[in-house]
């Protein structure tokens, strides 16, 4: 933003474009290695971890001296003098770097958790510097000079074994189909036959009724996990009919059309009350949602499991299901034993109820 004598004022802006993955409690951490002996004289809002060897400075002491600090986000209550406009950005006052854009050196080796690992992020990349429009709009101002990192997200370099599963079931079929054995790794290999429930999260869905113009799904998410709470979760699911979603209860929706007109993934997340309940474990830390979705000869059918998901994530990462052939199949004249008669007298009635 401006030069001092020894360095210069930067702003530092982080932005989450991810669209279905937000930066749980406790935040953000971002570190760098920098280019020549820098050090951070002051920053407002955020913090470095650690001071660092400031043992050459006599009166004034940086706020770091780290080759290689890392800064971390303010924890909420922060007294409103270390806080910013911004809600994810800092100021530093930077010196011993240089004082202009042919001194100045980029930093390198960024690193970002959010909070966990599974990012990666590139070299730093000079842009075009930032332009600022003055409160009544009709004068422009620049940055002196302005960088730009990206970071990607892998579900594979953030955890060896997802953290979420699927489960299944539908009023035509008595048979539910559960997460596969181990979904989210075992602690003992011999456990793996009983074990379907190792993982964090599952995601329950149940095809409830169906209608001649709509048809009904009821969706259970259950926090397993006794270390930590769920409170900001987001639940994404592809199908072939959400494009014809017509209500949502209890959860916030938002179609995302990543390519027109295909229109089959949307994200679900919370209402603060009943957000809540997630930051429980075990039986009592479940959400359930119903949704109403509208009839579409081209994309819906009972027939081949299109009745549901075939692809689930919580919190952006994909949750482990069992293939598509295990899914519970409409009964027919082969396989109807097992189903007790008043499931059957439950399936016909649905079915004239739908051609009625």
């Amino acid at each position: 933003m401006s030069w001092t004598a020894d360095g210069y004022v930067a702003l530092v802006t982080i932005n989450n474009i991810q669209m279905y993955r937000s930066i749980m409690t406790p935040g953000w951490t971002l570190g760098w290695m920098w280019a020549k002996k820098e050090v951070i004289w002051s920053i407002v809002g955020a913090q470095a971890t650690d001071q660092g060897d400031c043992s050459k400075f006599k009166n004034n002491i940086p706020h770091c001296c780290r080759r290689n600090p890392v800064i971390v986000d303010l924890l909420p209550g922060v007294p409103m003098n270390q806080q910013f406009i911004y809600i994810v950005a800092k100021v530093l006052r930077v010196g011993l770097s240089g004082t202009s854009n042919k001194t100045v050196r980029l930093p390198k080796n960024f690193y970002i958790f959010g909070p966990g690992p599974g990012y990666t992020c590139g070299a730093a990349t000079i842009m075009v510097p930032t332009s600022f429009f003055s409160s009544n709009g009709r004068r422009k101002t620049y940055a002196m000079m302005t960088w730009t990192v990206t970071c990607t997200y892998s579900q594979t370099l953030a955890s060896k074994n997802p953290k979420c599963c699927v489960s299944l079931s539908s009023f035509y079929n008595p048979m539910i189909t559960p997460c596969p054995s181990c979904s989210c790794g075992c602690g003992n290999e011999n456990s793996c036959v009983i074990a379907h429930n190792t993982c964090p999260i599952r995601v329950h869905w149940h095809v409830k009724a169906n209608y001649k113009k709509h048809w009904l799904a009821k969706i259970t998410i259950t926090n397993f996990n006794n270390q930590r709470d769920f409170t900001q979760w987001t639940l994404v699911f592809q199908h072939p009919n959400l494009k014809n979603v017509t209500k949502v209860y209890r959860f916030l929706y938002k179609p995302l059309n990543f390519y027109q007109p295909l229109n089959d993934t949307g994200m679900f997340y919370g209402i603060k009350y009943y957000n809540d309940l997630l930051m429980e474990a075990g039986p009592y830390g479940y959400l359930q949602s119903e949704l109403i979705l509208g009839k579409d000869k081209n994309t819906f059918t009972l027939e081949k499991g299109r009745a549901f998901p075939s692809k689930v994530y919580v919190n952006g990462d994909e949750c482990m299901m069992l293939p598509p052939d295990s899914y519970p199949s409409l009964p027919n004249s082969a396989d109807a034993g097992p189903i007790a008669s008043s499931a059957l007298a439950a399936v016909l009635l649905m079915i004239l109820l739908a051609f009625w």
